[in-house]
């Protein structure tokens, strides 16, 4: 086999690893995080389980694809998140949950 081939073959049996990967959120989502449902009020406030708080200047939310979004891009029926308050009780960080990471239960909450 020439080795151009070789190499080919090669990057065709690590692609599926990769994308596997590639889907994977880093850096993780912490353990201490909170989870619920979450949508966009207005401006930099959001609703989480049906709690109006505001975002802290700086928030960052990201997609199930781990993408950072505008709040405004957050599903109007509301999505599955977890999500970060800082001391001050702003959230600090939102990650949207994909399927998958619903599925996982958060260690000391009994579930989703």
């Amino acid at each position: 086999m020439v080795p151009r081939q070789a190499a080919s073959l090669a990057l065709l049996a690590i692609l599926p690893a990769a994308t596997a990967l590639a889907q994977l959120r880093v850096p993780p989502i912490p353990v201490d995080s909170q989870r619920g449902v979450i949508r966009h009020i207005g401006e930099m406030v959001v609703a989480i389980d049906d709690r109006a708080m505001q975002l802290a200047a700086g928030a960052q939310i990201r997609d199930q694809q781990n993408l950072i979004i505008v709040p405004t891009a957050i599903p109007q029926v509301g999505a599955w998140a977890d999500y970060v308050v800082g001391g001050d009780g702003q959230v600090l960080r939102v990650w949207l949950l994909s399927p998958a990471e619903l599925a996982v239960p958060k260690p000391g909450t009994g579930g989703g």
